[in-house]
């Protein structure tokens, strides 16, 4: 009987803490982390929630934990809730909410989900590997291999530049494969692996060495991984060297040397010309002899 009050004590508790005894109607407000949510052990940082209205009172809520931890904000929308040395127990998945300091019973729904990955620099760097080297056609098929020193973890794949959730697969062994079954132009860029114990989901090793997956045949910058076709300064021909010039300058140096030529030929006829009629007028100018 004892246990049976105690279990609705607590959850009672636990639905006043959700504002549950009041009513759901404040829009759910932003939280994010500050100034990233992977931070190393001992490194600082900060989740900010903010909502919409002046007066509130915010609450900063661990997924798994009873501990909530509340912020008064009279002035402001935003609430800052400081983490000034980050140790493995506070990785985690966390949201806030908020209601208002006067009416308490009115509250807000609760926030998105943000986590908290603690990257830990005791566990060993993962390697990483392609199984193309180069260029890589595009519609190829490319795997980026991890591999780790533990067998009870989950691998992730980053991507430099790309803020979706990285990719992440559980395997049976001490390494995973990540498949790209038909490369675009898209896919080209740098890439990591990392992996997190299957116990400590929110620790994480430091980051592999990185690897350039490079997508050719596109000349298109602006498309996501496009890279500009290779330039060559000249096409060989069969048992010779190639040309220094570019083929797309070989017609008009051609047509200039022609026209150069072309207007020095006839310069030369017009003084060959003016010389003869010269010559001419001189010998017809002097005096015949007498007989």
């Amino acid at each position: 009987m004892a246990s049976a009050l105690i279990v609705l004590f607590l959850g009672c508790w636990l639905v006043g803490q959700s504002g549950a005894w009041g009513g759901r109607e404040y829009p759910k407000p932003t939280v994010w982390v500050s100034p990233s949510r992977v931070v190393a052990i001992g490194g600082s940082v900060t989740i900010r929630c903010e909502g919409l209205y002046l007066d509130m009172e915010f609450f900063l809520r661990k997924a798994g934990h009873l501990n909530v931890q509340v912020q008064p904000v009279p002035d402001g929308t935003v609430a800052e809730f400081p983490i000034p040395s980050v140790s493995r127990e506070d990785g985690g998945s966390y949201t806030c909410d908020y209601r208002s300091i006067t009416e308490p019973n009115r509250w807000s729904y609760l926030s998105d989900p943000v986590e908290i990955i603690v990257a830990d620099s005791s566990l060993p760097r993962p390697s990483i590997s392609l199984s193309s080297t180069g260029v890589t056609a595009p519609g190829a098929d490319v795997t980026i291999c991890c591999q780790g020193p533990r067998w009870d973890v989950r691998f992730f794949l980053h991507k430099a530049g790309d803020l979706n959730p990285q990719r992440h697969m559980d395997t049976a062994g001490a390494g995973a494969e990540f498949r790209i079954p038909t490369v675009g132009r898209q896919h080209g860029g740098s890439y990591s692996c990392s992996y997190r114990p299957r116990q400590e989901p929110f620790v994480s090793s430091q980051p592999s060495d990185t690897v350039q997956l490079v997508v050719g045949g596109g000349t298109d910058p602006t498309q996501p991984g496009a890279v500009p076709a290779p330039t060559r300064l000249g096409s060989a021909e069969p048992g010779g060297l190639e040309s220094l010039a570019p083929p797309g300058l070989t017609s008009p140096i051609i047509a200039g040397v022609s026209v150069a030529a072309t207007s020095l030929l006839l310069l030369l006829l017009l003084v060959a010309f003016v010389c003869f009629r010269k010559t001419r007028a001189r010998k017809g100018a002097a005096p015949r002899p007498s007989r």
